[in-house]
């Protein structure tokens, strides 16, 4: 329970601070500061993408993987309620993209982002290292400048919900956010495996 409870928290604490700033340094010290807050407990995937390159790297079961979901996404829903206390949402998201560039922005920053994560906090030769919240929160950061105007840089299915429900993204765009992160995930996760092919 404690796992999914860090996930929760982390994932809720992410989506606030999107919300409330929108700004991508905050939104990174956000993410680092629970990440190493949670490291310890959960893994601190706090990701719905994540966690699917994560499983796929096969450092967690599918069952646990369904219910980290689960708390991420219940986070990430919480949390856009409480930015609602102090901002109030416009009657209907105003959110224009170019699918293409939206699509590429999300699968590369989300490739980033999974590729990271697997190599600084579940690589056999990284363990128990120091950095790996900072390596995280800055690859969101980074990402966030380069991709945010072309997609609103989400890089992660929990907070493209979390900032559906807030009304910044349209719903009619869930798809690309879905597709875009769980495609990037599942290319990260491939390319650890072959590049760390004795990292079982």
């Amino acid at each position: 329970m404690r796992k999914y409870i860090t996930e929760f928290i982390g994932a809720f604490f992410l989506v606030l601070t999107i919300g409330l700033t929108g700004n991508p340094l905050a939104i990174g010290a956000a993410l680092m500061v629970m990440v190493y807050a949670g490291g310890h407990i959960s893994g601190a995937h706090y990701n719905p993408a994540v966690t699917l390159a994560v499983l796929i790297r096969g450092k967690i079961n599918l069952s646990e993987a369904m219910v980290y979901m689960g708390s991420q996404l219940a986070g990430a829903v919480v949390a856009a309620f409480v930015v609602g206390i102090y901002i109030k949402a416009p009657e209907a998201a105003m959110q224009s993209l170019d699918t293409t560039k939206a699509l590429v922005s999300e699968v590369l920053g989300t490739f980033a982002l999974a590729y990271v994560v697997l190599n600084v906090a579940t690589a056999k030769s990284n363990s128990g290292n120091s950095y790996f919240g900072l390596a995280i929160g800055f690859t969101v950061l980074a990402m966030a400048f380069a991709f945010g105007s072309y997609s609103g840089g989400a890089f992660n299915p929990a907070v493209a919900i979390g900032a559906s429900v807030m009304k910044a993204f349209a719903w009619e765009n869930i798809w690309i956010y879905l597709v875009g992160c769980f495609g990037g995930a599942i290319l990260a996760a491939l390319v650890f495996k072959m590049n760390n092919p004795q990292d079982k």
